[in-house]
């Protein structure tokens, strides 16, 4: 499978952006429910990461297989609380990172972490972080294998 990861082209491209970011909903609603499944959630989110690319040094690339873009990364420039020390308080993060289900496990997420990491290189940055839902091995255990390991954890109760 040949594809090649490039910046995306909007406003051409922001059907398959929504189309990425109700995928990831769909996918992740099936391990954790509280995922909005509406018609709406796609363009607000999708206008949220608008304005933190703007404020935030964001960038989104996405795959392209046969003309056609079958998933994203999302890139913002992040800031750790003033408790942690100025050396490593300024970081990449991949807030979004989605790919079509018959494209997946063919590399071309692995390309898109790379393309988030290769632009925390070019900024300047000592490390990238990555989000992931403690229920989603799937996620995580790709996220492993481009080398992630566990940061810290948030426990949830329900009152």
């Amino acid at each position: 499978m040949s594809f090649r990861i490039r910046d995306i082209a909007l406003p051409e491209e922001k059907a398959a952006a929504l189309a990425f970011i109700e995928g990831s909903q769909h996918y992740e609603h099936d391990v954790e429910p509280n995922r909005r499944l509406d018609d709406a959630v796609a363009a607000e989110h999708f206008a949220l990461l608008r304005e933190r690319m703007a404020t935030n040094r964001g960038r989104i690339f996405v795959a392209e297989l046969d003309g056609r873009v079958v998933g994203w990364a999302v890139f913002f420039v992040e800031q750790h609380p003033v408790f942690v020390t100025e050396d490593q308080r300024t970081y990449g993060y991949i807030a979004e990172l989605f790919v079509e289900e018959h494209t997946r496990s063919h590399g071309v997420g692995r390309a898109l972490i790379g393309s988030c990491e290769t632009e925390a290189r070019r900024l300047g940055l000592g490390h990238i972080m990555i989000g992931v839902l403690a229920s989603n091995t799937r996620a995580a255990d790709v996220y492993t294998r481009a080398g992630y390991t566990p940061y810290s954890s948030e426990l949830r109760k329900f009152l």
